[in-house]
């Protein structure tokens, strides 16, 4: 989860075709690296996950719940959501309705519950609920199973091997193409189908967690989405380096995104410790 709040930071700057760098050479931090949606809706996630008590049907509500909360809590933040996110976000909890999307908004957030979940078939049924609420086109569906099934499988030790052959076989991405053939013509897409495949990638060319951060920022497109997908898959294959995490803690420990700092607590204990 810590991992898809530092991507999400270290990419914030760079969002965008006309902010995009396309090097693995850059300041990792500036005065521009701050949470944007992607850390408020992975927080949200996180707190649905706190808050059901292994109930799905509880979940699939304070997935609904907890996004409306904290995106009207944070309003538009810097990146901001995407105009079909942002009328669902200003709706009513009991108006609202799946958006049909399949933007990648489902694969940014959907990191805590490859945490909270103990076995591969819960992880992609949370997985699943935690996009429908709002991503219900099958691309979004797919999007968050096919990250979330590469953390945990991660985070229980499969080799990179082991993660390219399950998502490439169960989510038919092409995760063959290399960084450097991607990178020259790659630009913004804010699509689960456009971007997610690419986060993954960047993961597995990476030596290090900081490595497979800048593996995804360099290759431009939604860089902060791409950051955080990748962050998220990263931390739970490799350490988090102790400056990196500090960094992104005493950023989130302001009274900004206090709440935000507040939430990783609650969930690190239980579940980012398992």
């Amino acid at each position: 989860m810590l991992g898809a709040i530092i991507g999400d930071m270290v990419g914030a700057p760079y969002e965008f075709d006309m902010c995009n760098i396309k090097t693995k050479e850059f300041p990792l931090f500036s005065k521009e690296s701050v949470p944007t949606d992607d850390s408020i809706m992975t927080c949200a996630i996180a707190s649905a996950c706190i808050k059901c008590y292994g109930d799905k049907e509880k979940f699939r509500e304070l997935c609904i719940e907890e996004m409306h909360n904290f995106g009207n809590m944070f309003g538009s933040p810097t990146g901001g959501y995407g105009p079909m996110f942002l009328n669902w976000l200003n709706t009513p909890i009991e108006e609202k309705k799946p958006i049909g999307s399949y933007g990648n908004g489902a694969a940014m957030r959907v990191s805590p519950v490859a945490w909270y979940c103990d076995n591969i078939s819960d992880v992609l049924n949370y997985a699943k609920i935690s996009a429908e609420v709002t991503h219900n086109h099958p691309e979004g569906i797919k999007g968050a199973q096919a990250v979330a099934a590469a953390i945990y499988l991660a985070r229980t030790g499969a080799t990179k091997s082991d993660i390219k052959t399950y998502i490439s076989t169960n989510f038919n991405y092409n995760l063959d193409v290399s960084l450097d053939e991607i990178r020259p013509n790659y630009h913004m897409d804010a699509t689960c189908q456009g971007s997610v495949p690419q986060a993954i990638r960047a993961f597995l060319e990476g030596v290090t967690f900081e490595d497979c951060i800048r593996n995804a920022i360099s290759i431009g497109g939604d860089s902060d989405t791409i950051g955080c997908i990748t962050g998220s898959i990263a931390e739970a294959y490799y350490h988090v380096p102790g400056n990196i995490k500090n960094y992104c803690l005493r950023v989130l420990n302001s009274e900004k995104f206090y709440y935000l700092y507040n939430t990783y607590n609650s969930f690190k204990e239980p579940y980012l410790n398992k």
